[in-house]
């Protein structure tokens, strides 16, 4: 993965929107942000990897899935519109990468900059509950995903707003990146 600060310069959202600099893993986790490669062999060995963080981090369930044109035909446009509205949850969001790439974004809370992840398959992200983000395709336009889940999948997507920035998720998030 890499990941960087994002240029303020408008364009396709699945552009990499590089500004030239980089930010590093300890910058990422003193926001809350989790990163682990692991790559993908031919054998399998990955899905023990990737089970052993989510049993750490106590998930139990997952789910695949993809996202390209062929897989969501007319809607395709739209739905890749849809996930980048800035939004939280209120739980951790983990994705594993398997095949294909793409970005998330997430808000640094200090500056309110946003810092792109570029993803390709071997990625592991934990974002946590709280944080404001978003995610594009890049331009191949098509990713593979497992998702973790800890019981079932509560995807409720928390558009940012006065009414978002006072949910008490992101209350504890914003406590906890400024005890840091």
């Amino acid at each position: 993965m890499r990941a960087y600060f994002m240029d303020d310069i408008p364009g396709d959202q699945r552009l990499p929107h590089d500004s030239g600099r980089e930010t590093s893993e300890d910058a990422l986790r003193s926001i809350g942000v989790l990163h682990w490669h692991i790559p993908i062999d031919g054998a399998g060995a990955y899905k023990d990897e990737v089970l052993k963080v989510a049993k750490e981090r106590e998930y139990k369930n997952h789910d695949v899935i993809v996202i390209n044109k062929e897989s969501l035909g007319d809607e395709f446009e739209s739905k890749i519109k849809n996930f980048y509205h800035e939004h939280m949850h209120e739980d951790e969001e983990i994705r594993y990468i398997l095949e294909g790439s793409g970005y998330f974004d997430v808000r640094e809370h200090a500056t309110e900059s946003w810092i792109r992840c570029h993803m390709s398959a071997g990625d592991l992200l934990v974002l946590p509950a709280g944080i404001y983000h978003r995610f594009s395709l890049d331009m191949t336009n098509r990713v593979r995903t497992m998702r973790l889940f800890k019981d079932e999948p509560k995807w409720i997507a928390h558009n940012r707003g006065k009414e978002t920035d006072a949910n008490p998720f992101r209350t504890q998030y914003v406590k906890t990146i400024e005890v840091q």
